[in-house]
């Protein structure tokens, strides 16, 4: 007999229907066709036990598995499932009428318990789009999957449960999410807050830039100057996502299985902070299997460096394409997939090797030429791509035991908020910009037009400083969402003047 169950195979962030074939006949031997991997080659041995602990019988005829399309790789566990209610239900232990509605997915252990997947989401997007009216799925990805809109989706615990479905020995309820209201209950909810932060009143200007514009953001100072609590404080003042950002961001997180049970729709924006001792294809993604890496991880949020110059060169000059593209495609001999980047880069460095170069109390012992060979670890091109160079100096004493309340990252969020209102309007027309930080070097001409004081001020920085074109353009874009903070329709002389102010590294008389 010949029945027919549905899964998935997920290429990047979006999945493809797969057809499990099964036919069971004449002979005694078990094949699986369709360039199954080897996880999926040893699915007979779960499947055996799991279907003999749930009560039921494995045939002992010759079995033929074939996962079409014949010609995409196939690769996973989450095979385990569909197959073994295609064996069942080719062998007449499974009431076939339904079969033909749901996705199935899940890997079997050998109790017949269910474990999670990887890629739910993208996967329940799939069964929607291809007209099936349920997916069955572990208990563990059902909130996950939930959040799909006109999809029945079930949670089940084991093999046994699925059977029951099927054969309508028991009623299962369908997992209901309300996306819409647990987004906006929980789309503002942090723990940390810029009031935690005493002083560095200039440095909360530079994030709240960077925040309004989307724009990139270096820190360079003395240990223990507050570089990583400014930084974890960052996507506090970050608008909301919106429901379409909060659905890319949660199926990237969703094919990296990075949901746990309790999670069904992502509502803040991920922070991700690797160490420096990350390889450059978990950075950027990739790997025999692909998968996202924490540039992906960190799409519509903020990608955190700590320490930069400790990063292998290699690691640091890999994100040069994808922090201009705004997605990075991984490509093997079989496939190519793309993932989505666009993340706010933030990084922090110490000035040198002892970290007290420049320091107003303590006195560097770095040798001559170490602090600039110190800063030659990261390439000019990758600084290049970094908008804002910020300088941040210890905190006086008086300021950390000072009683009076600083202000919160609601308020700042609020402007923040309003220069994005700005930007959403200049930018209607174009509906894969979000921010100025995105416009390109045509749109940077047409939208950030400064006058001949303005054009006379840039040329001087120009010639000083011994700027590329690439940060010309940049200057222009922070000086534009500088305006954006001030609601100038115009970029004036001040703003552009702030905006060169935040180009420290490229000054020649920097670290001598």
């Amino acid at each position: 007999m010949l029945v027919k169950t549905f899964g998935s195979a997920v290429f990047g962030v979006n999945a493809l229907t797969i057809t499990v074939e099964v036919s069971i006949g004449g002979g005694n031997k078990y094949h699986i066709v369709g360039l199954p991997d080897n996880a999926i080659k040893e699915s007979l041995r779960r499947i055996e036990s799991a279907v003999q602990t749930a009560g039921f019988k494995m045939p002992r005829q010759k079995i033929v598995v074939n996962l079409a399309p014949a010609d995409i790789r196939k690769e996973g566990s989450s095979y385990d499932l569909p197959i073994a209610v295609g064996i069942l239900a080719a062998s007449g232990q499974i009431e076939v009428q339904e079969l033909h509605q749901y996705f199935i997915m899940g890997e079997l252990s050998l109790d017949g318990g269910l474990q999670p997947i990887k890629g739910a989401l993208p996967i329940a997007i799939q069964a929607r789009a291809a007209g099936f009216s349920g997916f069955i799925l572990p208990k563990d990805n059902s909130r996950e999957a939930a959040i799909v809109n006109d999809l029945l989706v079930y949670g089940m615990k084991n093999l046994g449960e699925v059977i029951a479905f099927f054969n309508k020995k028991q009623v299962f309820e369908s997992v209901v999410v309300e996306t819409r209201t647990q987004f906006y209950n929980n789309v503002n909810s942090y723990e940390q807050d810029f009031s935690d932060v005493k002083g560095q009143e200039n440095i909360k200007r530079a994030l709240e830039i960077a925040a309004a514009g989307g724009h990139n953001l270096i820190l360079i100072g003395p240990p223990g100057s507050g570089k990583t609590m400014l930084a974890k404080r960052l996507p506090t003042i970050l608008p909301p996502l919106n429901l379409q950002e909060a659905l890319e961001t949660t199926k990237i997180h969703s094919v990296a299985g990075k949901l746990t049970a309790a999670d069904s729709l992502m509502t803040e924006r991920p922070y991700r902070s690797p160490h420096h001792t990350i390889s450059d294809v978990a950075l950027v993604g990739g790997g025999a299997n692909p998968q996202p890496g924490e540039i992906s991880l960190a799409h519509n949020g903020v990608l955190f460096l700590d320490e930069l110059p400790e990063f292998k060169r290699s690691v640091l000059e890999v994100m040069r394409q994808p922090l201009e593209e705004r997605q990075v495609t991984i490509s093997r001999s079989r496939l190519s997939v793309e993932y989505p980047a666009s993340f706010m880069l933030i990084a922090s460095m110490n000035p040198c090797p002892c970290g007290f170069y420049n320091h107003p109390e303590k006195e560097c012992i770095c040798g001559p030429g170490l602090v600039q060979k110190y800063l030659s670890k990261i390439s000019g091109p990758l600084l290049d791509r970094i908008d804002l160079h910020v300088e941040v100096t210890p905190v006086h004493f008086n300021e950390l035991s000072s009683l009076e309340e600083t202000e919160k990252s609601s308020s700042i969020r609020a402007r923040v908020i309003r220069a994005r209102e700005f930007q959403d309007r200049r930018f209607a027309d174009h509906q894969s910009l979000h921010c100025n930080a995105q416009m390109s070097p045509n749109m940077v001409r047409k939208r950030c037009e400064i006058d001949e004081a303005g054009r006379l001020l840039i040329k001087k920085a120009m010639e000083k400083l011994g700027l590329s074109a690439r940060a010309y353009d940049r200057i222009l874009k922070v000086s534009r969402t500088i305006a954006d903070l001030a609601e100038s329709e115009e970029i004036r002389l001040e703003h552009l003047a702030e905006a060169i102010h935040y180009r420290s590294l490229d000054r020649e008389s920097w670290a001598g």
